[in-house]
């Protein structure tokens, strides 16, 4: 098990959620997959709950609200120590501003953008809610990356609103590289070059970490999901791209070697 119940480093994904049409069945798809848990929502946050791993908290779930047009999509969230500092940085280096930042009661303090290239993210400032607290291990996050147009536009950007930097993992003509945050030791996460066919657009990919890719793979399409892809093998495990009940993308994804010591990694 790896747990991190303190506040996440700057410039880490700390956390991701979703958006769903009908809470209830997605609660009971992403229990079957990964085998979450669920507070009960409240009507203060708009219905939104929280999914546990063993007590700890693994990823937010909310149902649409009546009115707001916001997709289905999982969102990735790094944290910061200053939301607003964050914002002044990220619109300074031609993000569009989605959600201004706002304060979220007790837990904590958010705001979301579009980067120059596309692809929506957030920034989360913690107080009581410090962000994913299960993370690579079965059923909880393992990686983040980034899908792009413009890998160096991408890197120029997340650099200058995280501090982020850089090592080059790129391969057999695929541009990819993982990135570090200020001060970390492992890498956090990652970006590269989209797939030629890719329909979605840029966006940040969620993975989830699984005992084996091809059980948790057949759950999500028993459960009422999608699997247009076959597992992949490559040098770090392996993966597959599966989807959730409203066509949400996702990653399921075994390792060979986890390393569930790094404390800096999502």
């Amino acid at each position: 098990m790896a747990t991190h119940e303190e506040k996440w480093p700057a410039g880490t994904p700390c956390w991701v959620d979703i958006t769903v049409s009908d809470l209830a069945r997605s609660q009971a798809f992403y229990n079957t997959v990964l085998g979450w848990e669920f507070e009960e929502s409240t009507e203060e946050y708009g219905g939104y709950t929280n999914a546990h791993l063993g007590g700890r908290k693994v990823a937010g779930m909310s149902a649409s609200m009546e009115g707001m047009d916001w997709p289905n999509v999982w969102s990735t969230y790094f944290a910061t120590d200053d939301v607003d500092a964050t914002a002044a940085a990220a619109t300074g280096a031609g993000a569009q501003q989605t959600f201004e930042p706002m304060d979220v009661g007790a837990f904590g303090r958010m705001a979301m953008w579009v980067d120059p290239g596309g692809a929506a993210f957030g920034a989360w400032e913690s107080r009581d809610h410090t962000g994913y607290e299960a993370h690579n291990e079965h059923g909880a996050v393992g990686w983040v990356d980034l899908a792009t147009r413009d890998l160096k536009t991408s890197k120029a950007f997340y650099g200058s609103v995280f501090g982020l930097t850089y090592e080059d993992m790129s391969m057999s003509g695929v541009r990819y590289a993982t990135f570090t945050p200020p001060g970390g030791e492992w890498a956090a996460g990652g970006m590269g070059d989209r797939q030629v066919g890719d329909a979605l657009g840029p966006r940040w990919c969620v993975t989830f970490e699984v005992d084996d890719v091809d059980v948790a793979r057949q759950r999500a399409v028993e459960a009422g999901g999608a699997a247009p892809e076959a597992p992949l093998e490559f040098e770090f495990g392996r993966i597959a791209t599966v989807k959730g009940p409203d066509g949400e993308e996702f990653s399921l994804m075994t390792s060979k070697a986890p390393d569930s010591e790094a404390p800096t990694a999502p």
